[in-house]
């Protein structure tokens, strides 16, 4: 498939995971990322790993901070030209515990970065390139938006922020641009480790496909709901979960 041939996309926290999952997809269908991390090593390997300069850009910084926001975007409209998708992939979790032992600082960031940036990101894109053309944008959230998950309450609290988020956006910012979610269960990454590890064979009994997911997965469903093959879905929130909720299970 060619669905990204002469496109552009951003994708948030792309130096491995499902960032990069996401990059290498848009790339092998023909298109050109810019990608987004904290550590400027981990991004310069992300690019050799995509194939070089000429199809992926690099830009270091911290997803809520708007100066690095502001050089992300000019990077890709001065080297790429256009900007035809956003994925806000970035999200973190500092505190792993009881929800209400999360420290309001702590609690804040996770706002900071798993919300208020992907506002912020997705008013960016929009005045200076989808605004007056056209595009699309795609969250990546969580099944713990959907379900509770002990040990990350707060961080699922900021993903069920980030649902209604994405479907004000799709309200506002039609019909040139249209905004979707993917809400994933247990994704084997580094970030979810916590969730998984030293257990995977038994969590993997409760889905229905009888595994945990892959970068890739996600990938995959990020790349349709940011094609034209989903031109008239906009506003929705794909469950990504190998059928965990069917079972009951997260």
């Amino acid at each position: 498939m060619n669905r990204y041939q002469d496109k552009v996309a951003i994708i948030t926290g792309a130096s491995r995971g499902i960032g990069l999952a996401i990059a290498h997809r848009v790339i092998d269908e023909g298109g050109k990322v810019v990608i987004t991390a904290r550590k400027a090593d981990a991004l310069e390997a992300a690019i050799l790993e995509l194939g070089g300069p000429d199809i992926a850009l690099g830009v270091a910084g911290s997803a809520d901070d708007e100066s690095h926001q502001d050089q992300a975007v000019a990077g890709a409209l001065d080297v790429f030209k256009r900007i035809d998708l956003l994925v806000n992939n970035c999200g973190i979790n500092p505190h792993y515990g009881d929800l209400l032992d999360v420290e309001y600082s702590a609690a804040k960031k996770i706002f900071d970065v798993n919300v208020m940036a992907t506002m912020r990101w997705t008013k960016k894109v929009t005045e200076s390139w989808m605004g007056s053309n056209e595009g699309a944008v795609v969250n990546v959230a969580s099944l713990a938006g959907i379900k509770p998950e002990t040990g990350i309450g707060m961080y699922g609290v900021s993903k069920a922020a980030l649902f209604q988020l994405t479907r004000q956006l799709a309200v506002e910012l039609g019909p040139n641009i249209r905004v979707n979610a993917v809400a994933p269960a247990v994704v084997k990454t580094r970030f979810a480790e916590k969730l998984f590890v030293g257990q995977e064979e038994e969590l993997a009994k409760r889905y229905a496909v009888g595994r945990l997911g892959e970068p890739e997965d996600v990938a995959a469903a990020v790349a349709f709901l940011g094609s034209s093959d989903a031109a008239w879905i906009t506003g929705q929130i794909l469950t990504l979960d190998g059928g965990v909720t069917l079972t009951g299970g997260f």
